[in-house]
């Protein structure tokens, strides 16, 4: 029977908030059994963000965002007030293939868990720190979260509307993104030990991977001298480009009134024909004021009205449907209950039900891709707080059950 990819490979995990948690969770998503070291004492913030179910907090376990990230995972609660906590931070250490953080530079150090000190013991690890700046140069040392990091790439200076102020992408998205290059950066370091029987160390900067998705906008500066303009949602090569009113929702949700929208992209002259033939307006395929991309950008503010006053009157779903028959790219501005309801990604079995024993089944996001050769799965829903303390610690670590008592009798275990 085929195994995941990662199937055998262990991953002791230092990890909180978002960056790491979403780099660990692809790790588990590929087979990977990943052990999170958590602790009573200061849980992760994201147990205590919402969502919760019926939008009530009342427990560190039922956390939707928590409980999305954290899939497949397992829960090791230390409390590293106690150096017998940290031996046994120690055995897993030297039990496991990676080890990964998500801490400013120095702070994994001062624990005592330095790659230096850690490769004494295992000298084969992968470990990785996905800090906010990097180990080295003058920022390394600061405070880093997701939110501040997007204007800091560049991302908000390319993103508003013309003549207005920089806006933020509206999540931290750096967070995941960073999460993403060290999973990727992990397995390629893997794939170096399969060959050389090396492991090493991985130095990664959650800045520069958001910065490394935004290179036009640098090079624009570093080639030309000028900065990108912002230019809502228009693009200086396309055009119609943007977002357009459709007729709202016929239910209302909360006693709100929800607005839908779609949007449409034509990349090249040959597609403006087509949706101007899909909107019932043929001649404007040769209009002189519309037939080119330069004669469409002159004309930005007429295209997109004559555009919105054909979506304003139907359904995202018919819109989508139509354009898309005639070979023009557009796709809803989908929604929480769209998304959640989607006939395609259910489907494709995308959404997954796991049950958890705080919050019963609930629909979560599972795994973006399929393959045919080692099928991925979401092996359990994410752990509740030390749920796995006592497995981990007498299965894996060696400790006898009156041995995990007595630390937990001393708040070594929490």
């Amino acid at each position: 029977m085929a195994t995941p990819p990662l199937s055998g490979i262990r991953v002791c995990d230092f990890t909180w908030v978002w960056a790491g948690p979403y780099c660990t969770l692809q790790l588990a998503h590929l087979g990977a059994e990943v052990i999170r070291i958590e602790t009573k004492t200061r849980p992760c913030v994201t147990r205590m963000l919402p969502p919760w179910p019926d939008g009530v907090f009342n427990s560190l376990n039922k956390s939707g965002y928590f409980n999305q990230y954290n899939q497949g995972k397992k829960s090791l609660s230390l409390n590293f007030k106690h150096p017998e906590a940290k031996e046994a931070a120690w055995r897993l250490i030297k039990n496991s293939d990676v080890v990964i953080n998500n801490f400013a530079a120095g702070v994994l150090e001062k624990m005592g868990f330095g790659y230096e000190e850690v490769k004494k013991v295992n000298p084969n690890v992968v470990m990785i720190t996905l800090s906010g700046y990097g180990d080295t140069g003058p920022y390394s040392h600061y405070v880093a979260y997701g939110p501040a990091q997007v204007p800091l790439s560049g991302l908000s200076a390319l993103t508003g509307y013309k003549g207005f102020p920089p806006m933020h992408a509206g999540f931290s998205y750096a967070d995941p993104n960073a999460g993403v290059h060290g999973a990727f950066a992990i397995i390629s370091a893997l794939f170096h030990r399969a060959k050389t029987g090396e492991g090493q160390y991985i130095d990664m900067s959650q800045w520069e991977c958001a910065m490394d998705l935004l290179a036009e906008g640098i090079l624009e500066y570093t080639m030309n001298g000028r900065e990108p303009e912002r230019n809502g949602n228009r693009d200086p090569l396309m055009a119609p480009h943007g977002l357009f009113k459709c007729v709202g929702l016929p239910e209302k949700i909360l006693e709100v009134t929800i607005d839908q929208w779609v949007a449409i992209v034509c990349s090249d002259d040959a597609e403006w024909a087509r949706l101007a033939i899909a909107i019932g307006k043929p001649e404007l395929a040769k209009d002189p004021g519309f037939a080119t991309l330069g004669a469409r950008k002159e004309n930005e503010d007429a295209l997109e009205a004559i555009v919105s006053q054909w979506t304003a009157t139907r359904r995202v779903a018919y819109v989508v449907h139509t354009l898309q028959a005639a070979g023009v790219a557009a796709g809803a501005c989908a929604d929480g209950k769209y998304l959640s309801e989607d006939p395609h990604l259910t489907e494709r079995e995308y959404f997954i039900y796991r049950d958890h024993p705080e919050v019963g089944k609930r629909q979560h996001c599972g795994i973006p891709w399929r393959m045919s050769g080692t099928p991925c799965e979401v092996k359990s829903a994410a752990p509740v707080l030390g749920q796995h303390t006592d497995e981990v610690m007498t299965g894996l670590l060696g400790y006898s059950a009156a041995e995990v008592e007595e630390l937990r009798a001393k708040g070594a275990l929490d």
